[in-house]
């Protein structure tokens, strides 16, 4: 196992975790559907110009099979995602889709690939999920709404399944071209159902908040996950993006003041575990079937 990739896969989960901070800059009250449209156009439109210019895409040629299904699956992540936030709040939206997706990953690994996660991937796992949920457990949103926990429980499958789609894309055409690809195609989903336009991104203060998140939180966040993706297993990558909420949690203690109860301090450990043990363990194990 590449320890390179895990870090790889680590990072760009931090970077998704700056998100939520960053909107807290946006003037405009615009939908969260837009704001990922906008996001996603960004992103993945500068990376599209720039491996056009490079010659790395042809149309031709391209795998467009796997990109159709990465890009639909993002961005009905995305629309489940908000959409079950608006039922459950926050904090019980985050943890069910965040927590459900390396299950789901797992399974379909299974299913699909026939590959079993290894014991490592279930401690692991197991760690990170308790500690998502104990991070969360001071918010104090208890409204729980059956369908908006449907919505996130399916948000967290399409994740999932978004990122098996995209193992299987970047095992046919480079990283940046496939990362530009996904997201021009998922910014040209969203835009239509948005229903602020674009416009919006440059009143005000909105542009550089706008620019970061589709430049920092996307073109490099996922070029990231998906190089590292490249080298681990699906699975894997999704426990490992359960860094996102820890550090969104952690920017809202630093930078926005947030206060994080004694049981949340116990949940950041779970989860900062649950990350070491798959990141060193996962490469002991690839060590140990290498001298096999």
């Amino acid at each position: 196992m590449n320890l390179v990739a895990y870090i790889f896969v680590l990072l760009a989960a931090m970077l998704w975790g700056t998100v939520g901070t960053t909107q807290t800059f946006l003037q405009a009250d615009v939908s969260s559907i837009a704001v990922a449209a906008v996001r996603s156009a960004i992103g993945g439109g500068v990376l599209f110009f720039v491996a056009l210019s490079m010659g790395k895409i042809n149309f031709k040629t391209w795998s467009w099979k796997w990109t159709i299904l990465a890009a639909l699956t993002i961005a009905l992540f995305q629309s489940l995602f908000f959409t079950s936030v608006r039922f459950t709040g926050v904090a019980l939206g985050t943890v069910i889709t965040i927590g459900s997706s390396p299950v789901f990953s797992g399974l379909v690994e299974w299913a699909i690939w026939k590959r079993k996660p290894n014991r490592v991937w279930a401690i692991a796992t197991a760690l990170a999920i308790i500690g998502c949920v104990l991070l969360f457990v001071n918010k104090g949103e208890t409204s729980v709404n059956p369908f908006g926990i449907l919505l996130a429980l399916c948000a967290g499958l399409v994740f999932a399944l978004y990122t098996n789609c995209s193992k299987q894309l970047t095992e046919k055409e480079e990283t940046l071209p496939a990362v530009a690809m996904t997201f021009t195609l998922c910014a040209l989903l969203l835009l239509p159902f948005s229903g602020d336009g674009v416009m919006w991104a440059f009143e005000g203060q909105n542009l550089l908040p706008m620019i970061f998140m589709g430049l920092a939180a996307t073109s490099i966040a996922y070029l990231l996950f998906l190089g590292g993706l490249e080298r681990i297993p699906s699975s894997s990558a999704v426990t490992l993006s359960l860094a996102e909420p820890l550090t969104a949690a952690l920017l809202g203690v630093f930078l926005v003041g947030e206060y994080l109860s004694p049981t949340s301090w116990v949940g950041v450990v779970l989860l900062l575990g649950g990350i070491v043990v798959l990141t060193l363990g996962s490469r002991k194990v690839g060590e140990n079937n290498s001298i096999k």
